[in-house]
């Protein structure tokens, strides 16, 4: 490839956990991790040691398993012990950085930290230093850097750079900046800082005013060489800047910015729906690159076009980011050779367990429906990635509803290997008298937040899936269940979310919040 390699840091797993009800346990990010290996990612932000017990051993964890595959990074605040977390968690990880971070602009230096100019630097120096004595990978974030007074900027960047910084990264913290302005702002630190040769530029940007994107865009324009980002987007507020619509730029516009990744872009499509399903936050339709709408074209002259010359209306191909359409490709009478064949083209490598559990699957949807779309194979396997170990389980499940009645559901429900437990309840509807049923019987009381159902694929048997998250003792829990019965999906995917409540219930660990974690570029 010709041109500059643009790094891709990707921080799903430490920014991205942060918004609100996405935070994930260890064998959720474990998974995560391993897509962002295979998708190519340079350096995997894998957590915020010093926030919890959980994010200390998910951070162990993953450097433990990838570390000898691709750079594994922690997050520290320049302070001591955030720093010696972060090392002790890294232990593992023969390819590690430490990122540590600290304000610099006045509105944070004044009612933050309550610290001058000159303490900011001793600090930021002292804390890079520190960092250095553990591994030669050093990144330095002045936080809020987009509204930092550029002299003072540039100070502390030099300052950080001479202490051991390889990296350093310029925080639009708040999604205050536009494009032109950080532009000079990256043009500004090329000029001005003597060393900066010495480090890679790099950026992370925030989405408040949806110029994330178009600002990282801008900085590669003005020198920078790593791009922060998350997949799908995700990160605090409206999130960051969306690390395959970045790749997709940078690649669909390699004449223009002369630059190139290490990105597989072919599994871009499903890291960015694994992501989807783990967090329970779904990919808006219409998202680019990713997104249901992205290479659908509705009207007549577009179709017509794409008939004629695909390159009239489209400027990326689907295959190059792994886009699943709706292809019908298997039935009913489909061996498990060519299955395990079509798992693979959709960019999944399966265990034998797993792969014969999707299988197992497959079947049994292939019974209910006519056909069966690459999109409700996806289905089948993303509703068993992740998850907790079920504890609890659905052994058979009757509703009754009507205009005239009072909608009852009488549940069967089974914990390890225990005797069955049979209860009843009545609700506002038969959805609600099941999840009703599914407290009695397990003994937790749930508060549900939200509640949505799509169709996966197309026609009246198609299957539903339905995505929940509910509220137990103040801690969000997601759940995810796919049928071509809605109540059996709705039934899922809550059972789902409350063995993830009662799988906490019963280790009693301290769990992170998201509402609590210390402040971050």
């Amino acid at each position: 490839m010709s041109g500059d390699q643009i790094i891709i840091f990707d921080t799903t797993l430490r920014d991205g956990e942060q918004s609100p009800g996405c935070s994930m346990n260890t064998r959720e990010k474990l998974e995560v991790a391993r897509a962002l290996v295979d998708l190519g990612v340079d350096v995997i932000e894998a957590g915020f040691p010093i926030a919890s017990p959980g994010d200390f051993e998910a951070v162990s964890e993953i450097a433990r398993t990838f570390g000898d595959r691709t750079t594994i990074c922690a997050l520290a605040r320049s302070l001591d012990e955030d720093v010696q977390r972060a090392k002790e968690s890294l232990a593992d990880a023969q390819k590690r950085r430490i990122h540590v971070f600290l304000a610099t602009s006045a509105i944070h230096r004044e009612f933050k930290l309550r610290m001058d100019k000159k303490e900011i630097v001793e600090r930021a120096v002292r804390s890079v230093q520190q960092a250095r004595e553990f591994c030669d990978d050093i990144e330095f974030s002045p936080e809020d850097a987009a509204r930092t007074e550029l002299d003072f900027l540039c100070e502390v960047v030099e300052r950080t750079i001479e202490a051991g910084a390889t990296t350093v990264n310029i925080p639009d913290t708040v999604g205050y900046a536009t494009p032109s302005q950080y532009y000079r702002v990256i043009s500004c630190l090329k000029e001005r800082v003597s060393n900066i040769d010495r480090a890679v530029i790099s950026t992370h940007c925030h989405n408040d005013l949806g110029l994330a994107v178009a600002n990282s865009l801008a900085a590669v324009e003005a020198g920078a060489r790593q791009i922060e980002c998350t997949i799908n987007g995700l990160g605090e507020r409206a999130g960051n800047a969306a690390l395959e619509e970045v790749v997709m730029a940078l690649r669909t516009r390699a004449d223009y910015y002369g630059c190139f990744t290490n990105i597989h872009t072919e599994r871009l499509y499903p890291t960015s729906h694994l992501v989807s399903s783990i967090t329970g936050m779904k990919v808006q339709r219409n998202k680019a690159i990713v997104g249901q709408n992205a290479f659908a074209h509705e009207a007549g002259i577009h179709q017509h076009g794409v008939l004629q010359e695909r390159t009239t209306y489209e400027i990326m191909k689907p295959e190059d980011v792994g886009f699943v359409g709706e292809n019908l490709v298997l039935g009913k009478h489909s061996g498990r050779h060519a299955f395990r064949d079509r798992v693979r083209q959709l960019g999944f490598d399966l265990s034998e367990d797993a792969l014969q559990q999707a299988f197992d699957d497959f079947i049994a949807l292939a019974d209910k429906k006519k056909e069966v779309y690459d999109a409700d194979i996806v289905a089948l396997i993303e509703h068993r990635i992740g998850d907790v170990p079920e504890r609890w389980k659905l052994i058979s499940f009757h509703t009754s509803a009507g205009s005239s009645s009072v909608p009852t559901a009488t549940l069967e429900l089974q914990c390890e290997d225990q005797p069955v437990i049979c209860d009843a309840a009545t609700g506002d509807g038969p959805i609600d008298a099941v999840f009703r049923a599914m407290e009695r019987i397990m003994e937790l009381t749930a508060r549900l937040e939200d509640f949505s159902v799509r169709s996966v694929s197309r026609g009246k048997d198609a299957q539903g899936e339905v995505r929940v998250i509910i509220n137990v003792n103040g801690r969000q829990y997601q759940g995810k269940g796919v049928s071509t019965d809605i109540i059996e999906a709705a039934a899922q995917a809550y059972l789902q979310a409350l063995n993830k409540a009662d799988n906490d219930r019963r280790s009693q660990l301290p769990q992170t919040s998201t509402e609590s974690l210390p402040a971050s570029p």
